[in-house]
């Protein structure tokens, strides 16, 4: 019976159409993936991705999981990034129950939006220029709001297929540091373009075209339409899939 195994990894966005091989779209970090191990190992694997970003959309982790009955040696991460573009790193390998899934086994992700207001060229790729002034309190009060609601429909795209648009939001907060302001949220489970789909209604708070009271409504309407998904791709990271306490076991390899 072939061993599973979950690949956990970081890449940058910019290049790829997106996290999970696509009918329509070329060139993502599920197809480089698996085209290196298929050079490494001689052999051909599906992978099954945990978290599913969009085109330009970076991640510091996120995991596969695939069936391999070969061997995987100490120097397999090594050798996987020898192969890997250089915006794609293998972090971690683990050996685990046949059963396990990266998706579905998943307790909660984080995720992070980036903005910067002083053109930078050095953000310019994964960071949202956004040159305007904001009401950085009232959108940190727009941003605590969504740990109180549960029915999130406003806030996700349409043609998806969720049978339930309900989600629990551990976490909802602004930051801000010398260059940028940074929006965190951290959930059980996420919408299409839902993170995209919060900054940038929350950008309208910012402005002042919309109060704390617009806000709400926005939410209890259970509408996409009143919200904003403009906002770019190569803003947003996802930051942690969250596995419950001694889940994953040691790496496999090491080196």
């Amino acid at each position: 019976m072939p061993q599973r195994y979950f690949l956990e990894l970081m890449y940058k966005g910019t290049g790829y159409s997106g996290f999970q091989v696509q009918k329509n779209a070329r060139n993502t970090v599920q197809e480089a993936i698996e085209k290196a191990f298929a050079i490494l190992h001689k052999l051909e694997v599906t992978m099954t991705g945990s978290s599913r970003t969009d085109a330009g959309v970076h991640a510091l982790q996120n995991f596969f999981h695939f069936d391999f009955d070969g061997y995987i040696d100490d120097h397999f991460r090594y050798k996987m990034n020898a192969i890997l573009p250089k915006d794609i790193v293998i972090k971690n390998i683990y050996a685990v129950s046949p059963e396990a899934h990266c998706r579905f086994d998943a307790i909660a992700r984080s995720y992070s939006y980036h903005i910067y207001g002083n053109k930078n060229p050095f953000l310019a790729d994964k960071a949202y220029y956004y040159p305007y002034m904001l009401d950085i309190e009232k959108m940190q009060e727009a941003a605590s709001i969504l740990t109180t609601y549960a029915d999130f429909t406003s806030f996700s795209k349409r043609n998806t297929q969720v049978k339930t648009f309900v989600c629990a939001i551990a976490k909802s907060e602004w930051k801000r540091d010398e260059q940028e302001i940074i929006y965190q949220v951290k959930a059980n489970r996420f919408l299409r373009g839902m993170v995209k789909g919060l900054t940038g209604t929350m950008l309208h708070a910012g402005r002042n075209k919309i109060s704390i009271d617009q806000f709400k409504k926005i939410i209890e309407a259970k509408d996409c339409r009143l919200a904003d998904f403009s906002v770019p791709g190569h803003g947003l990271f996802l930051t942690e899939v969250q596995y419950p306490a001694d889940f994953l076991p040691a790496p496999v390899a090491m080196r």
